[in-house]
């Protein structure tokens, strides 16, 4: 009897530290595919072997309705949410997310203190980023002597002859036209918030216009270029990867005028494991694993001292991942983050007018 009570004692110990352990989890949403598997492999693998809690990863397709359904009926499941930064400062606004303490934010290893370290526009009361994507320009190195270098080469067809890949949409395409007039990163949104700008946007555009091809899916650009309707396209960072690592294309890339996005992580307002939720995000935006998700897709990790960090295509080691990087210092001499508030003013307005000159 006493040999059966202690065995019987064992084994409640063992089933209740079994239940403690389950009792550690949070739920993290994300957008699926190669972008949420670099994220398992970089983030959520190694904190759950450092702190023995489990990440129960789902996808979604963006916005805030889901979130707003679940902090208003007060049955939140969705602990971290990876949100693009308009929805992220949308949803503190709203009241949806939790506001975040950015000073338990770790330093670099060398001590440099997370504000410092992130790059700038990164950091939120409610949200902080983790990767930047980036629309830049691709070309076929193939079709030139030399080789194009700056955004002011795209729109030069003369010195770099062929037909240009350009987005069916004023959305970048005007900030990158007056780039390629001359006009640095830092005052193409004063410039476009006035009529000389956008004019002047438009009237780069106009030099340009019987040579270029319009694309609307962001599978076109990449086959565009292989096919050798366009010697340059724009394109966005994570389509044109897989043609130069996957499929071996002649494919190079200019950064300069880049415009980029940010993806960030937010926790639902009410979120049960909070605290854990918290923990998460300290441990995924730290050096070691924003450099380490950088070895799995070609988003830029947002702290400058994951840079000198990043290794090889987890596949593939002759590839470097940080030629692919848009966050190198090279990468952000000349770039623009994307105002999406200057969009939102201003989206229909610019789409009338960007059609009206498409079909003049």
């Amino acid at each position: 009897m006493k040999k059966l009570l202690t065995l019987t004692a064992a084994s409640a110990f063992a089933l209740s530290a079994n239940v403690a352990f389950s009792e550690g989890s949070i739920t993290v949403v994300s957008w699926g595919g190669a972008y949420t598997k670099s994220q398992v492999e970089a983030y959520h693998k190694p904190w759950s072997a450092a702190t023995g809690n489990q990440v129960v990863s789902e996808d979604y397709s963006g916005g805030l309705a889901e979130v707003k359904t679940q902090v208003e009926s007060g049955s939140v499941t969705w602990d971290i949410v990876d949100v693009e930064l308009s929805d992220a400062i949308r949803g503190c606004d709203e009241g949806l997310f939790e506001e975040i303490d950015l000073d338990s934010l770790p330093p670099s290893a060398d001590g440099v203190a997370a504000a410092d370290d992130f790059i700038p526009g990164s950091l939120h009361d409610c949200a902080v980023g983790n990767i930047v994507w980036s629309t830049l320009y691709a070309f076929d190195k193939t079709k030139f002597a030399s080789a194009p270098t700056t955004m002011a080469d795209f729109f030069d067809v003369e010195k770099f002859p062929g037909k240009r890949g350009m987005r069916k949409s004023p959305k970048a395409m005007l900030e990158m036209a007056l780039m390629g007039d001359g006009v640095p990163a830092n005052e193409v949104y004063d410039l476009m918030n006035t009529e000389e700008g956008i004019d002047r946007a438009f009237a780069k555009l106009d030099t340009i216009k019987d040579h270029v091809v319009w694309w609307e899916a962001g599978a076109q650009p990449p086959q565009l270029l292989a096919d050798g309707e366009v010697s340059m396209t724009i394109v966005w960072n994570g389509r044109i990867f897989n043609a130069i690592a996957a499929e071996g294309q002649p494919f190079g890339l200019v950064w300069d005028g880049q415009i980029y996005d940010l993806d960030l992580f937010a926790v639902t307002k009410g979120s049960p494991n909070k605290e854990l939720a918290m923990d998460f995000i300290r441990f995924a935006t730290g050096t070691q694993p924003l450099a380490d998700q950088a070895s799995w897709i070609n988003y830029g990790p947002v702290r400058k001292s994951s840079i000198p960090l990043i290794g090889t295509f987890h596949s593939d080691d002759s590839i470097k991942m940080i030629e692919h990087m848009p966050t190198t210092p090279d990468a952000m001499k000349n770039a623009l983050q994307n105002d999406f508030e200057f969009w939102a003013d201003n989206q229909d307005e610019l789409n009338e007018r960007f059609n009206a000159w498409l079909a003049g």
